[in-house]
């Protein structure tokens, strides 16, 4: 990168910055469907989830998405306070 202009750097770093944070969410929305699916998905799945189903993946979904911004909010917190 040092051949870049100043300018240009900044601009690539900053859409490698997007490229890895994309790249996190989908390795977080992949473990999410693995996890979710392995818990609730009990049989073959047909044309429909069952309620049950349907029920078990909301509630994973939900609890996944809690769990995860909790644990921002910690990070956030502690790298705030200068502890990260």
């Amino acid at each position: 990168m040092e051949k870049f202009d100043e300018a240009t750097q900044k601009e690539l770093a900053t859409f490698l910055e997007r490229e890895q944070a994309m790249a996190k969410m989908q390795s977080s929305i992949h473990q999410l469907t693995g996890v979710c699916w392995k818990k609730c998905v009990t049989g073959t799945p047909g044309k429909y989830f069952s309620r049950s189903e349907e029920s078990c993946l909301a509630n994973c979904v939900d609890r996944f998405l809690d769990s995860s911004l909790f644990l921002v909010k910690q990070i956030e917190q502690k790298r705030l306070e200068g502890g990260v």
